[in-house]
């Protein structure tokens, strides 16, 4: 009986962190999209890949923390490569690799 109580809970667990992945991929998305949009930028593929995965531990505890690379243009030609960092659900990172814009150009 226990051996089956155990495989249920894996199981149980498995899927809560699929689903918590899942969860984190759509808000990577949702972020790297209204982040490409504020800068003028066009989010390739509408995709974000997951690169890096692992544990982080801060002010709320022991957190997730993925890394996700996505690919945007800055004009409509060639593709360049960003990258978001989130620590459970929350954005800690969002880089473009761009030059700061001058007010002044």
């Amino acid at each position: 009986m226990s051996e089956e109580l155990l495989a249920i809970m894996l199981l149980a667990a498995l899927g809560g962190l699929w689903t918590d992945g899942l969860r984190a991929r759509e808000r990577a998305l949702a972020l790297c999209d209204r982040g490409c949009a504020q800068r003028d930028l066009q989010l390739l593929d509408q995709t974000v890949a997951l690169r890096r995965i692992g544990l982080s531990w801060g002010g709320g505890g022991l957190r997730l923390r993925r890394v996700y690379r996505f690919e945007f243009s800055e004009e409509g030609t060639g593709r360049r490569s960003g990258y978001l960092v989130l620590r459970g659900i929350a954005l800690e990172e969002l880089s473009f690799g761009l030059p700061a814009r001058s007010e002044d150009a």
